[in-house]
Protein backbone atom coordinates (compact mmCIF):
# COMPACT_ATOMS: atom_id res chain seq x y z
CA UNK A 1 0.00 0.00 0.00
CA UNK A 2 1.19 3.38 -1.23
CA UNK A 3 -0.49 6.66 0.75
CA UNK A 4 -0.26 9.67 -1.25
CA UNK A 5 -0.37 12.87 1.79
CA UNK A 6 -0.66 16.89 1.22
CA UNK A 7 -1.06 17.57 4.97
CA UNK A 8 -1.58 16.60 8.50
CA UNK A 9 -2.61 12.68 7.74
CA UNK A 10 -4.91 11.87 9.96
CA UNK A 11 -6.31 9.94 7.45
CA UNK A 12 -3.04 8.36 7.39
CA UNK A 13 -2.93 7.52 10.99
CA UNK A 14 -6.25 5.76 11.11
CA UNK A 15 -4.49 3.85 8.65
CA UNK A 16 -1.40 3.38 10.39
CA UNK A 17 -3.53 2.59 13.65
CA UNK A 18 -5.69 0.10 11.87
CA UNK A 19 -2.88 -1.69 10.56
CA UNK A 20 -1.22 -1.84 14.08
CA UNK A 21 -4.03 -3.54 15.49
CA UNK A 22 -4.80 -6.13 12.61
CA UNK A 23 -7.52 -5.09 10.72
CA UNK A 24 -5.76 -4.68 7.88
CA UNK A 25 -5.59 -8.44 6.57
CA UNK A 26 -2.89 -9.05 4.14
CA UNK A 27 -1.72 -5.40 3.84
CA UNK A 28 0.98 -3.11 4.34
CA UNK A 29 1.86 0.18 4.42
CA UNK A 30 5.17 0.58 2.52
CA UNK A 31 5.52 4.03 1.30
CA UNK A 32 4.44 7.61 1.72
CA UNK A 33 4.03 10.07 -0.78
CA UNK A 34 3.71 13.70 -0.04
CA UNK A 35 2.81 16.45 -2.44
CA UNK A 36 4.44 19.19 0.01
CA UNK A 37 7.78 19.48 1.91
CA UNK A 38 7.23 19.17 5.62
CA UNK A 39 3.78 17.92 5.69
CA UNK A 40 2.74 16.91 9.17
CA UNK A 41 1.72 13.58 7.40
CA UNK A 42 5.81 12.48 6.51
CA UNK A 43 6.55 12.90 10.44
CA UNK A 44 3.62 10.45 11.18
CA UNK A 45 5.40 7.74 8.86
CA UNK A 46 8.77 8.47 9.73
CA UNK A 47 7.76 7.83 13.19
CA UNK A 48 5.99 4.45 12.59
CA UNK A 49 8.88 3.91 10.39
CA UNK A 50 7.05 4.11 6.65
CA UNK A 51 9.46 4.85 4.15
CA UNK A 52 9.11 8.60 2.29
CA UNK A 53 9.05 10.72 -0.36
CA UNK A 54 8.49 14.25 -1.56
CA UNK A 55 7.16 14.99 -4.91
CA UNK A 56 6.53 19.17 -4.64
CA UNK A 57 3.60 19.76 -6.96
CA UNK A 58 4.75 23.36 -7.18
CA UNK A 59 8.09 22.18 -8.60
CA UNK A 60 6.37 20.75 -11.82
CA UNK A 61 4.81 23.08 -14.87
CA UNK A 62 1.83 20.84 -15.19
CA UNK A 63 -0.75 18.45 -13.57
CA UNK A 64 0.31 16.04 -16.47
CA UNK A 65 4.47 16.42 -15.54
CA UNK A 66 3.77 16.09 -12.10
CA UNK A 67 1.39 13.25 -12.64
CA UNK A 68 4.51 11.35 -14.60
CA UNK A 69 6.41 11.87 -11.68
CA UNK A 70 3.55 10.11 -9.23
CA UNK A 71 3.09 7.30 -11.38
CA UNK A 72 7.08 6.86 -11.83
CA UNK A 73 7.27 6.71 -7.75
CA UNK A 74 4.29 4.53 -7.87
CA UNK A 75 5.63 2.04 -10.26
CA UNK A 76 9.01 1.83 -8.23
CA UNK A 77 7.84 1.26 -4.80
CA UNK A 78 5.80 -1.73 -6.38
CA UNK A 79 2.61 -0.35 -5.53
CA UNK A 80 -0.64 -2.82 -5.53
CA UNK A 81 -3.14 -0.23 -3.73
CA UNK A 82 -2.60 3.34 -3.61
CA UNK A 83 -4.58 5.43 -0.74
CA UNK A 84 -5.54 9.06 -1.20
CA UNK A 85 -5.17 10.43 2.06
CA UNK A 86 -5.77 14.15 2.22
CA UNK A 87 -4.39 14.21 -0.90
CA UNK A 88 -5.02 18.16 -2.34
CA UNK A 89 -3.53 17.62 -5.80
CA UNK A 90 -5.66 15.96 -9.07
CA UNK A 91 -3.77 13.58 -11.05
CA UNK A 92 -3.77 13.23 -14.44
CA UNK A 93 -5.59 10.43 -16.07
CA UNK A 94 -2.33 8.71 -17.04
CA UNK A 95 -2.20 7.26 -13.59
CA UNK A 96 -5.68 6.35 -13.25
CA UNK A 97 -5.61 4.22 -16.58
CA UNK A 98 -2.02 2.68 -15.06
CA UNK A 99 -4.19 1.93 -11.73
CA UNK A 100 -7.50 1.29 -12.85
CA UNK A 101 -9.66 0.15 -9.34
CA UNK A 102 -6.31 -0.25 -7.74
CA UNK A 103 -6.49 3.56 -6.19
CA UNK A 104 -8.64 4.64 -3.25
CA UNK A 105 -9.71 7.81 -1.87
CA UNK A 106 -12.28 9.13 0.91
CA UNK A 107 -14.32 12.12 0.27
CA UNK A 108 -15.93 13.80 3.75
CA UNK A 109 -19.75 13.82 2.29
CA UNK A 110 -21.80 11.40 0.69
CA UNK A 111 -21.00 11.18 -2.99
CA UNK A 112 -23.01 12.03 -5.22
CA UNK A 113 -23.96 15.18 -3.26
CA UNK A 114 -21.61 17.98 -2.52
CA UNK A 115 -18.07 16.43 -4.13
CA UNK A 116 -16.42 17.22 -7.77
CA UNK A 117 -14.33 19.95 -8.79
CA UNK A 118 -13.79 22.43 -5.79
CA UNK A 119 -15.00 20.50 -3.63
CA UNK A 120 -12.64 19.77 -0.48
CA UNK A 121 -11.50 20.26 2.72
CA UNK A 122 -13.70 22.36 4.95
CA UNK A 123 -14.87 23.69 1.48
CA UNK A 124 -17.17 20.29 1.86
CA UNK A 125 -18.62 21.13 5.05
CA UNK A 126 -19.57 24.93 4.55
CA UNK A 127 -21.43 23.66 1.65
CA UNK A 128 -22.83 21.16 3.62
CA UNK A 129 -23.97 23.76 6.09
CA UNK A 130 -25.17 26.05 3.35
CA UNK A 131 -27.67 23.68 2.24
CA UNK A 132 -29.38 22.65 5.18
CA UNK A 133 -28.93 18.94 5.13
CA UNK A 134 -29.68 16.87 8.01
CA UNK A 135 -27.52 13.91 7.38
CA UNK A 136 -23.92 13.86 5.79
CA UNK A 137 -21.08 11.33 6.39
CA UNK A 138 -17.91 10.24 3.96
CA UNK A 139 -17.32 7.77 1.05
CA UNK A 140 -14.48 6.11 0.33
CA UNK A 141 -14.31 5.16 -3.67
CA UNK A 142 -12.48 4.29 -6.63
CA UNK A 143 -10.41 7.07 -8.16
CA UNK A 144 -10.81 7.24 -11.78
CA UNK A 145 -10.39 10.11 -14.52
CA UNK A 146 -12.83 12.11 -13.27
CA UNK A 147 -12.95 14.17 -10.04
CA UNK A 148 -15.22 12.05 -6.81
CA UNK A 149 -17.04 9.81 -9.75
CA UNK A 150 -14.92 6.26 -9.32
CA UNK A 151 -17.11 2.92 -8.08
CA UNK A 152 -18.55 3.63 -4.41
CA UNK A 153 -17.16 0.73 -1.94
CA UNK A 154 -18.48 1.88 1.11
CA UNK A 155 -20.38 4.94 2.63
CA UNK A 156 -21.11 6.29 6.17
CA UNK A 157 -23.47 8.81 7.48
CA UNK A 158 -23.45 11.36 10.14
CA UNK A 159 -25.83 13.67 11.47
CA UNK A 160 -25.44 17.63 10.97
CA UNK A 161 -26.34 19.56 14.29
CA UNK A 162 -27.78 22.81 14.25
CA UNK A 163 -24.81 24.76 16.10
CA UNK A 164 -22.08 23.02 14.10
CA UNK A 165 -19.45 25.41 12.14
CA UNK A 166 -17.49 23.80 9.35
CA UNK A 167 -14.76 22.69 10.99
CA UNK A 168 -16.71 21.05 14.42
CA UNK A 169 -18.64 19.04 11.48
CA UNK A 170 -15.15 18.48 9.72
CA UNK A 171 -14.39 16.70 12.74
CA UNK A 172 -17.07 14.61 13.48
CA UNK A 173 -17.16 13.28 9.78
CA UNK A 174 -13.12 12.20 10.35
CA UNK A 175 -14.00 10.55 13.64
CA UNK A 176 -17.48 8.86 13.02
CA UNK A 177 -17.20 7.64 9.28
CA UNK A 178 -13.81 8.51 7.97
CA UNK A 179 -11.19 7.10 10.28
CA UNK A 180 -13.36 3.73 10.17
CA UNK A 181 -14.21 3.85 6.97
CA UNK A 182 -11.02 4.24 4.89
CA UNK A 183 -9.19 1.45 6.73
CA UNK A 184 -12.08 -0.92 6.23
CA UNK A 185 -12.17 -0.51 2.50
CA UNK A 186 -8.10 -0.96 2.45
CA UNK A 187 -8.66 -4.30 3.88
CA UNK A 188 -11.30 -5.32 1.61
CA UNK A 189 -9.24 -4.76 -1.32
CA UNK A 190 -6.36 -6.61 0.22
CA UNK A 191 -8.73 -9.02 0.99
CA UNK A 192 -9.90 -9.14 -2.84
CA UNK A 193 -13.69 -8.81 -1.58
CA UNK A 194 -14.01 -6.02 -3.82
CA UNK A 195 -15.73 -7.15 -7.11
CA UNK A 196 -16.16 -4.83 -10.11
CA UNK A 197 -19.77 -4.88 -12.00
CA UNK A 198 -20.49 -2.83 -14.37
CA UNK A 199 -18.25 -0.36 -13.29
CA UNK A 200 -19.99 -0.67 -9.41
CA UNK A 201 -18.55 -1.84 -6.93
CA UNK A 202 -19.86 -4.89 -4.45
CA UNK A 203 -18.45 -5.91 -1.60
CA UNK A 204 -18.41 -9.77 -1.48
CA UNK A 205 -19.40 -11.67 1.74
CA UNK A 206 -17.11 -12.88 3.98
CA UNK A 207 -17.43 -17.13 3.80
CA UNK A 208 -17.57 -18.80 7.01
CA UNK A 209 -14.37 -20.61 7.72
CA UNK A 210 -15.13 -24.12 8.22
Amino acid sequence: IVVLVSGGGTNLQALIDAEKRGDIKYGKITCVISSKEGAYALKRAEQNGIKTRVLPRKSFADSLSYSKAVLTALNEEMADLVVLAGFMTILDEIVTKAYPYRIINVHPALIPAFCGVGYYGLKVHEAVLDYGVKITGATVHFVNEKADAGAIILQGTVSVEADDTPEILQKRVMEQAEWNLLPEAVSLFCEDRIEIRDGKAYVIEKQEEI
